[in-house]
């Protein structure tokens, strides 16, 4: 028996497509050899002949094998085989055999190879195709860029597809939890399930036949997953076939109960809060789609302290990884399956919204996957208690892209100020919007079949139709992308129906039109972090659109959301142009300029006013203006030195940058991934500041792999298979891999002005 357990290192790779790779025979010898979760695509040069949609990042078709080694006892029994994603149409072969193919990047997929493996070597062969980079809106990835996952049983084996773990009711005194579950095996086939509090000890447990069950755990003075509180149980299943031990699974469990009201909005074991989110795709810039969870925790812990409390997986079935992290550290999640359904949408290729789109993506498989890919979803996920929403579909009723309707002659979408007026227009030749509810009732339906404890939404981009053709009346619950202007409308026209923003911007006029209404539960802001993909043009290779850059830092977007949701006192500095004053958008936190040159200063805080200086001298004493917005400006001539914000307590201090004389070196290392270890480089100038960019040099010694460096510039072409790249704003962060068995090594830092640093791992 061997329990779960990732089987990520030395997979054999190759670039191109390899008749007879699926031969167990087939030498491999010559290929390079990987581990994954591996994203090859972040491995080449950027090139504008790809799709700017994507990120100009090439696609094309590659193979993967795996030889694995297995002994008499393991081979004789179950051995299930799990790809927790491969991005895309990926093909599997086992010792020759051909088990079958997968079409959907982002959902989990398995195979039992009973009767497939044998005692000694076997192989697993993967083809994944992925020659259309215009098949998204978003970079995607290429290749097996998830966990692979192997779990051994005798012949009792717990079907894990089976098991649902629900509160059915919680207070403090008490909670029931029923749990669904089925176990395959012989007449002498049982479990015991036994339901473990936080700090080990035995809070309920139970034994059981095989066959399918419904039990239930009573727990006395529970202690109630929040995201404040993320306190975790364990359930453990162990199977027997007679007395020898055939099967094992350990399952973090939160105890909480939720509800979604169209009066008072959401609550979390009946206490009211507001959904405080932000959508995230899937990529880590030069980590391409293959992120360590570890990454992914230095990202939530920003989240945190920025006063989130919510994530939306845009728009795709996530990584496990992310899903566990949030059920650790406390985010509540809008678990989101696709993009589009049967019609698919325009892909810009040469930039955002420069015609002619190409039509690549999932609608063409949606027909004939949809349901597996949902289910695979559900079932995958359901277990999690962070998991408070399923979503549908995003923005599938976008207008004209590619459904229309009689009922409107002429539309405009969010961004659609480019269109061509023949694309604008109603064109009876065109998908009818009407085929929407149709799709949604059944997609609803699946949903409800595994689970009837989370309300079902899709993200509306175009509420005043989908109100009329029924498709808001198939949902439990209405999510409205940038649709602020409808909320007090719609609650008054449909007052049993649930609304939240399922997408909104960051100015905080969308926040205060959830503040402002007790019905609405909770805004998703777009988005959390910069993305590589949906971008303008060449040489532009990212999304702007996040509070941190995609290198994990800190922009004003940042700074302006942790003012308007956090209490505890909070200041920060950014800069700007006042001809173009678009707020924390157009800003950074860089004081430079030319002498004279009238600069907007901004200052963010929670607090009620804010002394600005230059220089030793005040520039006043402002509050914020609207008064809500935790944006205080002075419109200030620039002169080199230092700005200098005080507000109740706190403060923040900018400087014009200088030349580097020294390098600061953090380094963080998560338990939860040790063997990952991110250095985020800050180089200081002579008063200790942020100090002017200077390309940073990477050269690892010992057993250490330098995965990327990362800075978040949104034009850097430079290919991230290099051991260097600038800093922005004298920063980046480089991700290493560490083997965890191995003696400590060391990574020696330069930069082209001769900084340097040697940094132990």
């Amino acid at each position: 028996m061997i329990p779960t357990q990732h089987i990520d290192r030395d997979w054999r790779f190759h670039l191109g497509d390899a008749p007879d790779a699926d031969f167990m025979g087939y030498d491999d010898r010559a290929w390079h050899t990987v581990h994954l979760p591996h994203d090859w695509a972040v491995e080449h040069p950027f090139d504008r002949a790809h799709s700017s949609g994507t990120g100009y990042l090439p696609g094309g078709t590659s193979w993967y094998r795996k030889h694995l080694t297995l002994t008499a006892q393991d081979a004789s029994g179950h051995v299930f085989l799990t790809f927790q994603g491969i991005y895309k149409h990926a093909r599997v072969w086992v010792n020759s055999y051909y088990l079958g193919q997968h079409a959907y990047g982002y959902t989990s997929f398995s195979y039992d190879l009973k009767g497939l493996v044998r005692e000694g070597e076997n192989v697993i062969s993967v083809r994944v195709e992925h020659e259309d980079t215009a098949d998204s809106r978003w970079y995607t990835g290429s290749g097996i860029d998830r966990h692979v996952d192997l779990t051994v049983t005798g012949n009792a084996f717990l079907d894990r597809d089976t098991l649902f773990v629900r509160t059915s009711r919680a207070t403090s005194e008490e909670a029931r939890l029923a749990c669904t579950f089925s176990v395959a095996g012989g007449p002498d086939a049982h479990a015991d399930i036994r339901l473990l509090a936080p700090e080990g000890t035995v809070a309920s447990e139970s034994s059981c036949p095989a066959g399918i069950h419904d039990i239930t755990f009573s727990v006395p003075a529970p202690r109630l997953w929040s995201p404040d509180c993320p306190s975790l149980y364990t359930l453990v299943c162990t199977v027997y076939d007679g007395t020898e031990m055939s099967d094992c699974l350990t399952l973090p469990i939160g105890i909480r109960t939720f509800c979604f009201d169209p009066n008072t909005g959401f609550s979390l074991n009946g206490q009211s809060m507001k959904l405080r989110g932000v959508c995230v795709h899937h990529d880590a810039g030069c980590l391409g789609a293959a992120v360590p969870k570890a990454v992914w925790a230095r990202r939530l812990s920003k989240f945190k302290e920025m006063g989130c409390n919510a994530l939306r997986t845009a728009h795709n079935p996530p990584d496990p990884d992310l899903l566990d992290l949030c059920d650790e550290m406390g985010f509540l999640v809008m678990d989101e399956a696709f993009d589009e359904w049967e019609g698919t949408k325009n892909k810009w290729w040469q930039g955002h919204n420069v015609y002619p789109p190409k039509h690549f993506g999932y609608a063409e498989d949606f027909p004939q996957w949809h349901r597996s890919d949902l289910e695979s979803m559900i079932r995958r996920d359901r277990n999690h208690p962070c998991v408070i929403l399923w979503s549908i579909g995003n923005e599938i009723d976008y207008p004209n892209d590619p459904y229309v309707t009689p009922l409107f002659r002429e539309v405009l979408g969010n961004n659609d100020a480019n269109k061509p007026l023949a694309e604008r227009l109603y064109d009876v030749r065109k998908p009818d919007a009407s085929r929407l509810p149709v799709i949604a009732r059944e997609l609803v339906d699946i949903v409800h079949a595994l689970d009837t404890t989370r309300p079902v939404l899709s993200a509306l981009s175009f509420p005043e139709l989908s109100n009329r053709t029924g498709l808001a009346d198939t949902l439990d619950l209405s999510g409205y992308n940038y649709r602020e202007s409808f909320y007090e409308d719609d609650h008054a026209r449909y007052p049993d129906r649930v609304i939240l923003g399922s997408e909104n911007s960051h100015a905080p006029d969308a926040w205060y039109a959830v503040v402002d209404h007790d019905f609405i539960a909770g805004q998703f802001l777009w988005t959390g972090i910069d993305f590589l993909g949906e971008c303008k043009g060449w040489p532009v290779r990212i999304s702007q659109a996040g509070a941190l850059t995609l290198a994990g830092m800190e922009k004003p977007l940042y700074a302006q959301r942790r003012a308007l949701w956090t209490e505890t006192p909070y200041l920060r500095i950014a800069v700007g142009s006042p001809d173009e004053d678009h707020g924390a958008w157009g800003e950074s936190f860089l004081w430079q300029g030319a002498s004279g040159e009238i600069r907007r200063v901004s200052v963010y805080t929670n607090a009620r006013e804010a002394t600005l200086y230059l220089n030793g001298m005040s520039l006043g004493t402002r509050s914020p203006c609207p008064e809500r917005s935790c944006r205080i400006t002075w419109d200030v001539p620039y002169e080199a030195g230092t700005l200098r914000a005080v507000a109740e307590g706190v403060e923040d201090v900018l400087k014009t940058p200088g030349t580097a004389q020294s390098m600061d070196v953090i380094k963080q290392v998560y338990a939860c991934d040790p063997s990952i270890v991110q250095l985020e480089i800050t180089l200081k100038d002579a008063a200790g500041s942020p100090a002017l960019d200077e390309v940073l040099y990477v050269q690892p010694l010992g057993p250490i792999s330098l995965m990327g460096i990362e800075n978040g510039q949104c034009d850097d072409l430079t290919p991230y298979s290099v051991p260097y790249r600038c800093t922005l704003l004298g920063k980046a962060i480089v991700y290493l891999r560490v083997p965890t068995d191995a003696c400590p090594g060391r990574v020696h830092l330069f930069t082209s002005g001769g900084r340097t640093a040697d940094i132990t791992l």
